[in-house]
């Protein structure tokens, strides 16, 4: 195994050679540095420039002494003449000149130092992550996910330290510098106070040019999240890498990402190293100030020559050099241990070469036609030691449809993960066409094979990012801006048009093509050069024929048309003002009522009063209903208006609007209250025909106020324009949905017209989540089969790949499979298949022995009438109930609100005997019989029951299935009480916990009595 000396010299030979000529150079600085106080004590403050009382001395004199042969001494410059003061100041000049070059030597070192560190980091990382993708099945199964990244993010970065530090800085230590100042105090005040006021400033601005450095290290460290983030999902998806041969691709953006956080900590360096370089600096202009203000008061005769050599000794003194020799071999030790187990842990080998073209060979890669998948003595051993597989011998013919049979754990499963790559054989062989398998290259095994297992890889991004997965190329010539592009070829489409469609068919065939297209109906498109061209333009059309298609279909009544001149009943009265999609916060909910204009134009046209005489009304019924129930119950989140923590703001605004002497707030909040009123949901009888009307005007008033206004803050609903901040499917039906009946008429219709593919092109832009957080189980199979099918495969293997779904669901979706897979190889691997099923062979697994082989042998809403007042039915018909009867007007109120209205025709089932009970059923109008069925004879008709009579609430208490089906004998309309609300009534009101509990003991004294009856017949 490398060590780590010889991968620094392998990896940066060049760098290293180039680091040591730049120190040499300055060897030569350093010395004159060091040799240059010492004539500035000796000529210039003891004056041997200046022997025999002379008053001037030459400085700067250059010559050559060369040979007589060579022409005998040359002067090169005759120097200049300077007084004993003079001198002294241009030596010292002459030293922080020096001190200037050394520290640009020294900056120039620790950058070149730095550049190396993290060079080096990069490509040791990089180095890691192509040897695990180049790991084996067994090899990966030792490495963690988690422990992957951390691996490679976070224990190798003290490798890159190390190798800019490779020669230790001295460090000062404290109490040195704390003696040293202390010591030259004593000395002398004024340099001591010289030294206290360079320290000072240190202090004052170095902390300042760090908060940039402080910056770049928190953009490092979230670089370095988001990188190790990046690697935990590879190592998560290695076997989809393995499957459809994208290593490259993957190489490709962690370079990327790699070459990203190399720049973040490139940065830091700079700043790090500016900064030391300025503390450096200053720390050494500290000398210059002694020696010209030191050497200025010894020859005033106010300091002594020993004193000032001796402050500056202490200045300049420094750690020993043993101790930094220790810290250098302790840092030496510690990263060298750190190198050695993560290249263990990663087999690394050292090699420099690049490991070569991931996709060498795959334009060439084939299955031969007459070939075999040949199987001798295969034996798969787990890490118990057990035989999974156990000594199989078996030739499989290529271009046919083979079944296994048996569970994941027994051989079919080991088997077919041996042929997908996800194991490695034991003992035995297995070859394909003569070749071994595992000689294959990644790109060829990516471009024939594809592999589907019982637990979908699914990646971080849209999902037709997951799809087209295994069509990603490496580009050799990064034209790509993300290092790779789709392969056309692959998926047998000429361009991205014909990807497109057969980005469909696979859509189709996974059945997943529903779920897409309501993805697509479902989605925003922002912006006009976003929105869908022929959509766009065509938009009018569209919604013509699509209403057609409803008509025609009987269900032109699940849509409720945006008319500008009609009032939408199932919307709320803000979004019928507005009549269009927000852009502004302002504008949404209750906050509308906030909004100046919208105000205004209510109080121009008299909607102020109303729409706070509606507000109070709701609010009043709100406390009413809701006033017995605890904060935090779920009725409040399902039915209320009104948080529970607002209820006694709302109180207090109605007390105060009682007396006249409301605020605005009060009156803003009540209207806020207001525009969230629906009738036909909340049903309260709060909105007549002439309200209606008035709020029509006022959406015509608010309308032509916002197109006045700078900026778009609100996208109004047009019959012939295409509306791009509302969902696809609220312009093409341009009008709310009342039921879902409107889905298949929209896709027939653009199906019809050729426009669909629009539609899927928008679905397919939905985000899966990391890891598929986002999707059901069952859609994460269907898309990771969508991945393998897309590419064309020309073996196709899956390992219990179909067991999320349901049985029939997953028999519609294999058969799908095989009509695709025509001409084609295809494994298949489950528990449930049989020999019966038409497949080429079929081989079955009697856990890991081979045992056998065989050959081929809704209904629509109820209308609402406005002039009613549903609130005084619902309610008498909930009084003339006996375990209602005595409940007060609040309580049935309550009860009321929170219940379902809901129609039955004649002949319809409210429920059937076996049922598990889920509802109550409170008749307002209607007949039905109840009869019992028993096994194996007619059903028996027991009684009948009629209005103002409860139905299933016994099985809600008891939990006990149904007793009886009910059948409807003509149209009813009822209230449905679900069991959970049924239930937190009997807990939150003691009152109808008590009726219910009387209605049981008068039905069981009423059973005995018919039993005394009996026994006395």
């Amino acid at each position: 195994m490398i060590g780590i000396f010889e991968y620094i010299w392998k990896r940066s030979r060049r760098e290293q050679l180039v680091i040591l000529l730049v120190v040499c150079l300055s060897f030569p600085f350093y010395y004159l540095s060091l040799e240059l106080p010492k004539y500035i004590i000796t000529d210039a403050l003891q004056g041997r420039a200046f022997p025999d009382g002379q008053v001037t001395a030459r400085l700067f004199h250059i010559a050559l002494n060369l040979p007589d042969a060579l022409g005998g001494p040359r002067v090169l410059f005759e120097g200049v003449q300077l007084d004993r003061l003079s001198y002294l100041f241009a030596l010292s000049g002459l030293f922080l000149l020096l001190v200037l070059v050394n520290g640009l030597f020294k900056y120039a070192v620790n950058m070149r130092k730095g550049a190396l560190g993290e060079r080096l980091l990069q490509r040791l990382r990089f180095d890691l992550f192509s040897a695990l993708l180049s790991s084996g099945p067994e090899a990966l199964r030792r490495i963690k996910p988690s422990e992957a990244a951390t691996v490679i993010k976070d224990e190798v970065e003290p490798i890159g330290g190390f190798v800019g530090d490779a020669f230790v800085l001295p460090v000062f230590l404290g109490g040195q510098a704390l003696t040293a100042l202390a010591f030259i105090l004593v000395q002398n005040v004024a340099l001591g106070l010289m030294a206290l006021g360079m320290i000072a400033i240190q202090a004052i601005f170095i902390p300042r040019l760090r908060r940039e450095q402080i910056r770049l290290g928190r953009q490092r460290q979230i670089a370095s999240r988001a990188f190790a983030g990046k690697i935990g999902e590879i190592v998560e998806s290695i076997g989809e890498i393995a499957n459809h041969g994208t290593s490259a691709v993957e190489k490709s953006q962690v370079a990327e990402r790699l070459e990203q956080l190399f720049g973040i900590r490139y940065r830091l360096y700079q700043r790090k190293f500016a900064i030391k370089t300025l503390n450096n600096l200053l720390a050494q202009l500290t000398p210059f100030l002694f020696y010209a203000a030191g050497g200025y008061l010894a020859l005033t005769g106010r300091l002594e020559i020993g004193q000032l050599v001796a402050v500056i000794a202490a200045y300049r003194d420094l750690p020993a050099p043993v101790k930094e020799l220790i810290d250098w071999d302790q840092q030496r030790l510690d990263v060298e241990a750190k190198f050695q187990q993560v290249a263990e842990h990663f087999e690394l080998d050292g090699d420099p070469a690049a490991s070569g073209d991931d996709d060498k060979g795959e334009a060439t890669a084939s299955l031969p036609e007459a070939a075999a998948i040949v199987a001798q003595g295969l034996t798969v051993v787990d890490q118990a030691g057990d035989r999974v597989l156990d000594r199989v011998t078996l030739s499989l013919p290529l271009h046919k449809h083979i079944a296994l049979s048996g569970g994941p754990s027994e051989g079919a499963g080991v088997l077919a993960r041996l042929l997908g790559g996800r194991l490695v054989a034991s003992e035995g062989t297995l070859t394909i066409g003569g070749l071994p398998l595992a000689a294959l290259s990644p790109a060829a095994r990516g471009s024939l094979i594809a592999y589907a297992g019982p637990e979908p890889v699914i990646l971080d991004g849209s999902l037709r990012d997951n799809i087209l997965y295994s069509l990603r190329r490496a580009d050799a010539d990064a034209a790509a801006p993300s290092g790779w592009s789709i392969d056309h070829a692959r998926a047998q489409a000429e361009d991205e048009a014909a990807l497109d469609r057969k980005l469909v068919e696979v859509l189709h065939i996974v059945g997943l093509a529903d779920a897409v297209f309501r993805f697509g109906l479902a989605s925003r498109v922002a912006g006009e050069a976003k929105t869908p061209p022929t959509l766009a333009l065509r938009i009018s059309e569209l919604r013509t024929r699509i209403r057609a298609g409803l008509a025609a279909r009987g269900g032109e009544a699940a849509i409720e048309p945006y008319d500008p001149a009609r009032y939408a009943r199932i919307a709320t009265i803000g979004e019928n003002i507005l009549f269009g999609v927000p852009g502004d916060p302002a504008l949404v909910g209750t906050r509308l009522a906030g909004h100046g204009p919208t105000r205004r134009l209510l109080s121009d046209l008299g909607l102020t009063d109303a729409l706070v005489g509606l507000g109070r009304r709701m609010a009043a019924t709100m406390l009413e209903i809701f006033r017995d129930l605890e904060p935090g119950h779920a009725l409040f989140e399902r039915f209320s208006f009104v948080a529970a923590e607002e209820f006694e703001d709302y109180r207090e605004a109605l007390g105060r609007l009682d007396d006249g002497v409301a605020s605005e707030g009060d009156r803003t909040r009540l209207i806020g209250l207001a525009f969230l009123y629906v009738e036909p949901r909340h049903r309260l009888g709060l909105l007549d025909p002439a309200l209606q009307a008035q709020l029509i005007e006022a959406r015509a008033a608010f309308r032509k106020w916002a197109e006045g206004e700078p900026g778009q803050a609100i996208a109004f609903y047009d019959p012939q324009h295409y509306c791009a901040a509302a969902p696809l499917r609220d312009n093409l039906l341009f009008g709310l949905v009342a039921q879902d009946a409107a889905d298949v008429a929209i896709r027939d219709t653009l199906a019809e017209l050729g426009l669909d593919g629009e539609v899927y092109h928008l679905g397919l832009e939905q985000p899966a989540g990391y890891a598929g957080r986002l999707l059901f189980p069952a859609m994460k199979a269907q898309l990771a089969l969508a991945r393998c099918l897309i590419k064309q495969p020309r073996m196709l293997i899956l390992d219990n790949a179909l067991s999320a779904f349901g049985r029939a669901e997953a028999r519609h979706i294999l058969e799908r499979i095989r009509a695709a897979m025509t001409g084609r190889t295809l494994i298949v691997a489950g528990s449930e298949i049989g020999p019966d099923q038409g497949y080429d062979l079929h081989l079955a697994f009697d856990g890991a022995k081979l045992a056998a082989v065989q050959g081929a042998v809704g209904a629509a809403l109820p209308s609402v009438d406005l002039d009613a007042t549903p609130e005084h039915e619902e309610l008498r018909a909930l009084r003339a109930v006996p375990i209602f009867a005595d409940l007060d007007t609040p309580h049935l109120k309550l009860i009321a609100f929170t219940s379902e209205r809901i129609a039955f025709a004649a002949g319809d089932r409210l429920f059937r005997q076996g049922d598990e009970p889920d509802a109550a059923y409170v008749i307002l109008s209607g007949e039905a019989d109840v009869f019992s069925e028993a096994a194996g004879g007619p059903a028996l008709r027991m009684s009948s029951v009629g209005r103002n009579a409860i139905i299933g609430e016994m099985g809600i208490v008891t939990g006990d299935p149904r007793s009886a089906t009910i059948v409807a004998t003509t149209p009813i309309q009822a209230l449905k009480l679900r069991k959970e609300i049924f239930l937190a009534l009997l807990t939150e009101v003691p009152a109808v916990a008590l009726s219910v509990t009387r209605l049981m003991a008068r039905r069981l004294q009423g059973n005995l009595q018919t039993v005394r009856r009996r026994r006395g017949n």
